[in-house]
């Protein structure tokens, strides 16, 4: 049962997790970061009010208290989170396709073979 722990943990899938997990989490930081320390700061020097998003609220009563700007923190952290995603995405598959595209020209022999097919007809046309 341990082998196969061992053998469980050693794929790449797991370890590519493992190591997504914890690029997440510290990206995570990093957005919150970004969210309260710049864009907070913007937020607040065009609305006139506070820096941190999250002391937004109104309060209805002392017991009801809606706590918007919360939630707009957290708007923002996922719109971030969600756009830079987007881009690192789109950048691997435009990486792939190049590949992919250098892959099928470098191979000679299909090209050899593309030429002997194109002689073979050429001869049974003639």
């Amino acid at each position: 049962m341990l082998s196969e722990f061992k053998t469980f943990i050693m794929r790449g899938n797991v370890l590519d997790l493992a190591v997504g997990v914890i690029i997440g989490g510290a990206f995570t930081g990093l957005v919150k970061s970004l969210t309260t320390n710049l864009i907070g700061p913007i937020i607040a020097f065009a609305t006139g009010g506070t820096s941190d998003l999250t002391k937004l609220q109104l309060v209805i009563t002392k017991t009801l208290t809606f706590k918007y700007g919360a939630f707009l923190n957290d708007v923002i952290n996922f719109l971030i989170t969600a756009f830079v995603v987007f881009l690192i995405i789109k950048f691997i598959n435009r990486l792939f396709k190049s590949n992919k595209k250098e892959e099928a020209k470098a191979n000679p022999e299909l090209e050899i073979l593309t030429e002997i097919r194109d002689l073979l007809d050429a001869e049974k046309k003639a």
